[in-house]
Order: structure tokens, then C-alpha cells, then sequence
């Protein structure tokens, strides 16, 4: 058990580092495109079919850059196609989803006061939410309300408001957000696989052919361009949510969750609008900030408490294990000053990332990190400030090892 626990918390750090990676690739990549798009300049003696160009500056060199919207006279030799970056910051954060989430189900995927069903009901759910969000998506984007972008946005946006207050009918805080920004994510990844790049093989095709490739194509996959920017900041808050439980742990977290897809609309508003040279819209940081000041408010609201506490099965064994008695003492003693509904020490209003540790099925239901943590490692508490000893850091390690045996 507890090589395997070791094991797993590295891939999952492995795997999260590449989805980091590959984010910040994707996202890099889309945000220049996107400035570069709308800084785009017409003037006279541009290449047949140009639709404009922009003069840059980087590294010391120059860059003289043409857009055609349907394609150049002749085929260039070297294509670069962008298209990776998405794939992979995909399949990585879905590695991520199966090896936190679905290996982890019972601790980071199921909350049985919220819905009591087994980890295989559960993934299954979860799964079929990502497939059911992307068709729905994509249905409405063929639909003839896919001519009008503004109404489309609003359909959207309710939409999105749903699946926020639908996943936490469903699952833990923690995952309903991860969950949101899965399935944003999966939208946008699958905007770039399924239509964006199929349509731009068509024109390729067509120029090879010698045939006037159809302008649809291109206008089809600058739409889906512009929901895939409009939706990254929100996907980039929900993926790192998880780090903050005033935002995925409490009362209104779909609430929270909904504001956000406003907050990101409106700051890539600002720049999306600086970068085409029509104004500096600063009005949109003011009403972001009035936006997050409401989302500050709306996590202090407490939670109303919808009964006991079940205790997993998994919990249950480490209750059992007769380490427990020494293992609770050393807990209490020395994490719950901070671990509790009102910490003690000085600084802290709430208890660190939301986690409860001054009751019994709390300190077993957070086993596993009570061991990475404290046991295997010293990363908790902080700089040992409340003195865990080396005998106390072996307990821990052999409650948590020796639990089922």
C-alpha cells in the first residue's frame, strides 16, 4: 500500500506538470494568434487574397507577417499546423482526471452526502458529462442560432450555469469545478480536432487541387477561435481551483463558478480590444474587481449542513487499526490547531485547503495525506512549528502502512 501511494502521488505530480507544460503552450499560442488576428492592417499592394498584415518586433528581430483568409495563390513548402499543443494538454489533463479523480474516487470524486454511489457510477458520470457537454455544444453552434454570436454566448452561458449547480448535485466541490473546467476544456480541445483543423485540411486540399477553396470553412473556424479565447481564463481559474477551497468548498461554489465565465469574458474583452486598437475599456478590470469582491462575500456565507457525515469504508480500516488511539493524540496535538473549524493559531480564519482534522473520521479520511505529508515526508506543518517528532512522523507512517494488514 504504501509503495503504491508513493508511486501514485508522483505520477500524479509527473502529470500535472505536463498538463502544465502543454497548457501554457496551448494557451500561449492562442493568446498571440488572437492579438496578432486583431492587429491585422490592410493596406494597398498587398498580395492577391492578403486580408492584412502587422509589422513585430522580438529578440532583437523583425517580423513581417500575412494573413489570407481563404489561402495563398500557391502552397507553401513549410506548413506549420497548431495543433498539438491542444491535443496534448488534453490527453494530459484527462491523464490527470483518471489518475487523481477516478483512482482517487471515493476521496476526491464522491461526496456521499451529496450523492451516495459507487467510484464505477460515479466515473461513468463523469465520463458521459464530457461527451453529453460537447455534443450539446456542438449541436448548438450547427443550429441556425450559430449565425448570431451574441445569442449564442448567452445560450452558452446558461448552459455552463447549469452544468456548475448540476455537478455539485453530483459530486464533491472539488471535483464539480475540475469537472466544469473539464468539460470547457474538452469543448475547446475538441473545437481545434473536430473542426478547426478538418476544415483547414479542406482548403489545403482544395489549393492542391487547384480548386477555389469555399470561404465557409474559414469563417466556421474563426468562430470556433473565439469561443475557444473567450473560454480560457474561466478554464484556467477552475483548473487551478483546487488549490482553494473558498471557492470549490462552500455554500455557492456554483455560484462562484458562474461569475468566473464573467470575469474571464470580460478581461479578454479588454484585451481583445486593446489589441484591435479600438479603446482601452478599463471599465472591465473595475467590474471584474466589483465581481470578485461579491465572490469573496459569497464564500464566507456558511455551509448548511445536510447531515452526518457518512465514513467511507476505506476510513472505517484506519479507524480500526490499533494505531489509531497514538495516531489521533499526535493529530490533535499537533495539526488541529490549524486543521479545525476555527484554527487557533494567529493568521488563519479558516483551516488550510478546507481540511478538518480534530475528529475521528476526518483524520482517517484524510489518511493518505496525513502520510505524504507528515509521515513520509515534513512538509506539514510548516517548518515543524508545532514540533513533530521523529517518533511521532514513524507513528503516522505505520498507521497508514500497516492499516489493513
Amino acid at each position: 500500500m504504501q509503495d503504491l501511494a508513493l508511486f501514485w502521488d508522483w505520477l500524479s505530480f509527473a502529470v500535472r506538470w505536463l498538463h502544465v507544460i502543454t497548457a501554457i503552450a496551448w494557451i500561449g499560442s492562442s493568446f498571440y494568434f488572437i492579438a496578432l488576428d486583431l492587429g491585422l492592417r490592410q493596406r494597398p499592394g498587398l498580395p492577391a487574397g492578403a486580408h492584412g498584415e502587422e509589422w513585430q518586433v522580438h529578440g532583437g528581430g523583425f517580423y513581417h507577417i500575412q494573413k489570407y483568409l481563404v489561402a495563398p495563390a500557391e502552397m507553401p513548402e513549410h506548413l506549420t499546423w497548431f495543433k498539438w499543443e491542444s491535443y496534448a494538454t488534453w490527453l494530459s489533463g484527462f491523464a490527470m482526471l483518471c489518475v487523481v479523480y477516478y483512482a482517487g474516487a471515493d476521496l476526491f470524486l464522491i461526496d456521499r452526502n451529496v450523492l451516495d454511489v459507487s467510484p464505477t457510477v460515479a466515473i461513468l458520470i463523469s465520463l458521459a458529462s464530457l461527451a453529453l457537454a460537447w455534443l450539446f455544444y456542438d449541436q448548438l453552434c450547427k443550429s441556425p442560432l450559430g449565425n448570431n454570436d451574441t445569442a449564442l454566448m448567452l445560450v452558452l452561458y446558461v448552459f455552463l450555469v447549469a452544468m456548475a449547480w448540476g455537478y455539485t448535485q453530483l459530486f464533491t466541490g472539488r471535483a464539480a469545478f475540475l469537472h466544469l473546467g473539464a468539460i470547457t476544456a474538452t469543448v475547446m480541445s475538441a473545437n481545434v480536432a473536430l473542426v478547426i483543423i478538418p476544415n483547414q485540411k479542406i482548403v489545403v486540399a482544395d489549393l492542391i487541387a487547384g480548386r477555389k477553396p469555399d470561404p465557409k470553412y474559414g469563417k466556421i473556424a474563426k468562430t470556433r477561435s473565439l469561443h475557444n479565447n473567450y473560454l480560457t481564463l474561466p478554464v484556467i481559474f477552475l483548473m487551478l481551483s483546487n488549490h482553494y477551497p473558498l471557492a470549490f468548498a462552500t455554500e455557492f461554489n456554483w455560484v462562484i463558478a458562474s461569475i468566473i465565465f464573467i470575469i474571464g469574458v470580460l478581461i479578454r474583452h479588454y484585451f481583445n480590444t486593446v489589441h484591435a486598437r479600438k479603446g482601452n475599456p478599463h471599465w472591465t478590470w473595475a467590474a471584474s474587481a466589483i465581481l470578485f469582491i461579491i465572490i469573496m462575500w459569497l464564500s464566507t456565507v456558511p455551509a448548511v449542513l445536510t447531515g452526518e457525515k457518512k465514513v467511507s469504508a476505506a476510513a472505517e480500516t484506519f479507524i480500526a487499526s490499533a494505531h489509531f488511539p497514538a495516531v489521533k493524540d499526535t493529530v490533535i496535538s499537533r495539526c488541529s490547531m490549524c486543521h479545525t473549524a476555527e484554527p487557533a493559531w494567529d493568521g488563519l480564519y479558516r483551516a488550510p485547503k478546507g481540511v478538518i482534522l480534530d475528529n475521528d473520521a476526518d483524520i482517517a479520511e484524510h489518511a493518505r495525506e496525513i502520510y505524504l505529508q507528515a509521515g513520509r515526508s515534513h512538509a506539514m506543518p510548516p517548518g515543524n512549528v508545532t514540533e513533530v517528532t521523529p517518533e511521532e512522523r514513524a507513528l503516522l507512517t505505520a498507521w497508514f502502512e500497516g492499516a489493513g494488514k
